[in-house]
């Protein structure tokens, strides 16, 4: 019987913008799914599904879009599949095509998603359309706003470990320094620690620069059985192999009220820790801070790095922020970090999101990455994306075969 390992044969990725003035949605994953069946060298006509990602109906502005979508880049009358998970919702489409290869439900897969949720919409209607993300009923009417949830999460943390902003403000220029190398990134920047300090105020301790973006954007990634690929793709036997061979996913209370102290109280990602040891298990990872060569975490505000490489066990809580400092996390470092620029630097479209962490790190594994944004004999890769405050959390593990 054929193996059903789940490999990576390709994955495209648009421009990430404030606003695409030049294109809709559909024009996004179509550039995206061009660029993934250009990398991959396939034909479109052979992959078995198509999977839609994308998180809100009310940001693209269409109801059903996942049909659209399919239709629109010719897969009809293919199978499709929309996945939805808040900010994780491309992350769970490629945990969720990795089932369906793996259990030999197809042999091939086209995940692709795209968001339009940048300055289509005011900055206030957004942060209305992300609170109806948590609970309608208890939260957003009492003027719920994640900004203000992630802000109390890192009070916290800040109390019970002494973490300070001057520790986090560096994720922030890391982050953005690295976006400089990424061609695709939407804002790239070369800060100091002052410059993220003395930003803006929006909820303390978060300042205006340790806030993710809001993007517009897509992604695609072609996913089959290495003898699918084999097959199909011209340039199969061109490049290393890349696996996808781990894949864990974690949930926690939607309300961050509700979680028990204390843990994970208010300044822990259960769901990260449940989802790493999952993935971590599934991969054979004993020691993923010198097992995992490069990392693509959910920087949704800077702080929040910190949390989960705490949570995905590369240090031990408290100890994340002083890492940062000493340039643990940097590239060049012994774990470099969101080397792609994360959602600080590269972006956000949330649909696209988890497929774009997963391109950088196939770019990595190849070694394809811009080289001052490489990381040296790169082997292992590991994503992190979550939803919420960590209602939905999943990671998803990479690795090189020569």
């Amino acid at each position: 019987m054929a193996s059903r390992e789940v490999v990576v044969v390709g994955g495209g990725i648009t421009k990430f913008a404030a606003e695409r003035v030049d294109a809709s949605v559909r024009d996004l994953v179509t550039e995206a799914v061009l660029l993934a069946v250009d990398d991959a060298g396939v034909d479109l006509q052979t992959v078995e599904h198509g999977l839609t990602s994308y998180e809100s109906d009310h940001f693209n502005r269409q109801m059903t879009l996942g049909a659209i979508l399919h239709d629109h880049i010719g897969m009809v009358p293919k199978p499709n599949v929309r996945v939805e998970g808040g900010g994780a919702t491309g992350a769970l489409a490629l945990r969720t095509a990795f089932a369906y290869v793996k259990s030999g439900l197809c042999d091939s897969i086209i995940v692709y998603g795209g968001e339009t949720n940048g300055r289509s919409v005011t900055s206030a209607t957004a942060q209305q359309f992300f609170s109806l993300s948590s609970d309608a009923d208890w939260e957003m009417m009492v003027g719920g706003t994640y900004t203000a949830y992630y802000a109390a999460m890192m009070r916290e943390h800040m109390r019970l470990y002494g973490t300070t902003e001057r520790q986090f403000a560096h994720v922030a220029v890391k982050n953005r320094r690295n976006a400089q190398f990424n061609p695709v990134a939407q804002k790239p920047m070369d800060l100091t620690v002052d410059d993220v300090l003395n930003s803006i105020p929006i909820a303390e301790p978060y300042k205006l620069l340790d806030c993710s973006l809001l993007s517009d954007g897509a992604a695609a990634v072609i996913l089959a059985t290495e003898d699918w690929a084999a097959r199909h793709s011209t340039r199969w036997n061109e490049r290393p192999a890349i696996t996808f061979a781990a894949t864990g996913c974690g949930t926690d209370t939607m309300r961050l009220g509700d979680r028990p102290f204390p843990y994970p109280g208010l300044a822990h990602f259960r769901g990260k820790r449940e989802a790493a040891r999952q993935a971590y298990k599934m991969a054979g990872i004993k020691n993923p801070r010198t097992e995992i060569d490069v990392a693509e975490l959910y920087d949704s505000y800077s702080g929040v790095e910190l949390q989960a490489c705490e949570e995905l066990g590369f240090c031990e809580y408290g100890k994340a922020g002083s890492l940062a400092e000493d340039g643990v996390f940097d590239l060049g470092g012994d774990l470099p970090v969101n080397t792609s620029g994360g959602l600080l630097g590269r972006g956000a479209p949330v649909g696209a999101t988890g497929i774009a962490q997963a391109i950088e790190i196939m770019l990595q594994l190849r070694g394809q990455a811009d080289p001052r944004r490489q990381v040296a004999n790169a082997r292992r890769g590991l994503t992190d994306t979550h939803a919420g405050t960590g209602t939905h959390c999943v990671v998803n593990i990479f690795e090189r075969r020569d």
